[in-house]
């Protein structure tokens, strides 16, 4: 069957194409060139209408230990958000933390097709899979967690072998199931459990001898080396902490061009200029991202209300502990493998320190200037849930509506930053980069994030609303893999996706001392420890998408 989108302005950054005019055709799940002559089974008239890929969230937290946690933590969340059953839809609720149901249901409506859990424990790896798994109408992929694990800080300590390390970063995506690979707090999870409340880049992890500028640069280079395409997911040390833009820029500074990610930097921003000892280092940041082509970050906006934070920081969240909105949290260890802290929180429009995070955020998104270096992130459901998406879209792109925001809140704050001084306004390609070809290109997904033949047919269509708020929350057409799945923002059928994994090559001589660490440490013997295609798969329910990978040199 040749389905046929009819004369829509698309917008296709990976293919340069910006708002021209032109015809998609649709076959066998994939955008094609049909033949000359060929027949069409069914046709869509676009006219005016915006055509755009599948969007895709390169970081969400939508599977794993933390968010199973938040979401019983939160009963809170769930009354008045629920979904109830219908014909094609199952039961679910929650709002910041939505069930996973819940979860691909809103990505669908709001014209999104794929999203990437990025603090995925090795241990917690079959969970967070299962989680991944009932989540529909999606792609997903993981990120596996590694940096404060103790076979590799024993690796780092004991001066292991270079080849040896990358084996195992390799072995150990391959056991998760993994697409990239994150450090949390580097050594610092770690650290904890030795009774360090803090770590610094170049501060010594008290048993292991080794810092996380060490933790930090091995796993770059390993990663670098083996050829997987994403870089270093980084969420750096001191987050959250006045004075932390220091640590960011030398993180920077450190990472000798290698590539490297940094993840919700907003996070990571904070000066200590005022009466507060609180301020932005936005422009700090912005420049040094513009002067170092290897780094790309996200933004993790902090948006305003109700939200709970999950994150495998367990030292930093023990801290966050004294805020939480409501008073209840959980931190906890995890195996031999780090940890995970989940505290309820509320972002104030009225509160100094949310106003100026929120206004962090924004400054960060318009002082960086290359939109493929930049995705459109909340750190879901950190610095708030990802619906709030269509609602950041419009800050970016009104100014008027930006300035009349920043009347409603925390006047102070506003003077420790420059966001009033800011005029840009983000284009409907730019967004396009942002939250389609940019994360798509970031990690791999050749056939993703664009509409040229050959491509995955993930498109969706627009009304050209100037109300750009409401334009995002509510596309016409949703198309996965060349099924219509949603129609004015609701959902017309019930798909599941596929999980995108890498797997670089490796020696499997690991597996030797690998399991002699597994048999004397762990709860759970090696071979059991390793995720397998048919869990994943699950009686044909979804689908596995290997991204290819290849050996280079840093």
């Amino acid at each position: 069957m040749l389905i046929k989108l009819t004369g829509g302005k698309v917008y296709d950054p990976a293919n340069g194409v910006d708002g021209v005019v032109r015809d998609i055709y649709i076959q066998n799940g994939r955008i094609v060139t049909p033949e000359p002559g060929a027949k069409v089974s069914s046709e869509y008239a676009l006219n005016g209408k915006v055509v755009m890929a599948g969007g895709i969230d390169p970081h969400s937290h939508i599977g794993g230990g933390k968010v199973t946690i938040a979401r019983m933590l939160m009963p809170e969340d769930h009354l008045g958000n629920e979904v109830e059953r219908t014909a094609l839809t199952r039961s679910g609720c929650g709002h910041a933390i939505p069930s996973t149901l819940t979860a691909g249901y809103r990505y669908a409506e709001m014209g999104y097709t794929a999203a990437f859990e990025p603090a995925m424990l090795p241990a917690n790896a079959r969970q967070a899979h299962m989680e991944m798994g009932d989540t529909p109408m999606i792609d997903k992929g993981a990120f596996v967690m590694l940096g404060s694990d103790d076979f590799f800080l024993r690796q780092l300590s004991g001066k292991a072998d270079f080849s040896a390390m990358k084996d195992y970063i390799a072995w150990t995506m391959h056991a998760a199931q993994a697409i990239a690979v994150k450090v949390v707090n580097p050594g610092g999870i770690s650290a904890f459990k030795f009774n360090q409340r803090q770590l610094n880049l170049d501060e010594k992890h008290v048993h292991y001898g080794v810092t996380p500028r060490d933790i930090i640069v091995n796993l770059a280079r390993g990663l670098t080396e083996l050829g997987v395409v994403h870089p270093l997911h980084i969420h750096g040390c001191n987050l959250g902490v006045p004075g932390g833009v220091e640590t960011t820029l030398e993180t920077i500074r450190g990472a000798n061009g290698l590539p490297m990610h940094l993840t919700h930097i907003q996070f990571h921003s904070y000066d200590t200029e005022g009466d507060m000892k609180f301020s932005s280092g936005a422009a700090r940041i912005a420049d040094a991202v513009n002067a170092n082509k290897n780094v790309s970050i996200d933004i993790g906006q902090v948006m305003f209300g109700q939200t709970c934070t999950a994150s495998g920081d367990s030292m930093r969240q023990f801290v966050n502990t004294r805020s939480a909105d409501p008073k209840k949290w959980v931190v906890m260890d995890i195996e031999c493998d780090a940890g995970c802290g989940v505290v309820p929180f509320k972002y104030r429009d009225k509160s100094f320190v949310n106003a100026l995070q929120w206004a962090i955020g924004l400054e960060l998104f318009l002082m960086v200037n290359d939109p493929w270096r930049i995705f459109l992130t909340t750190d879901h459901p950190n610095g708030g849930p990802f619906t709030c998406y269509p609602h950041l879209i419009r800050l970016l792109m009104d100014k008027t509506f930006r300035q009349d925001v920043m009347k409603t809140i925390n006047q102070d704050a506003l003077k420790y930053s420059a966001l009033a001084t800011l005029d840009r306004e983000y284009s409907l390609y730019e967004i396009a980069i942002m939250t389609r070809a940019g994360p798509a290109k970031s990690l791999g997904l050749k056939d993703r994030g664009h509409l040229a033949a050959g491509a995955s047919a993930d498109i969706t269509v627009y009304d050209d609303n100037p109300d750009r708020e409401a334009m995002f929350a509510t596309p016409e057409l949703v198309f996965k893999n060349g099924d219509l799945i949603v129609r004015n923002g609701k959902i017309i059928k019930v798909v599941n996706g596929a999980t995108h994994v890498a797997r670089p090559s490796y020696d499997k001589g690991i597996e030797k001392s690998l399991k002699q660490y597994f048999d004397d440490f762990h709860t759970v013997r090696m071979e059991n420890f390793r995720l397998s295609d048919d869990e994943i798969i699950n009686h044909g329910q979804g689908e596995v998408i290997v991204q290819p990978t290849g050996a280079r040199t840093a």
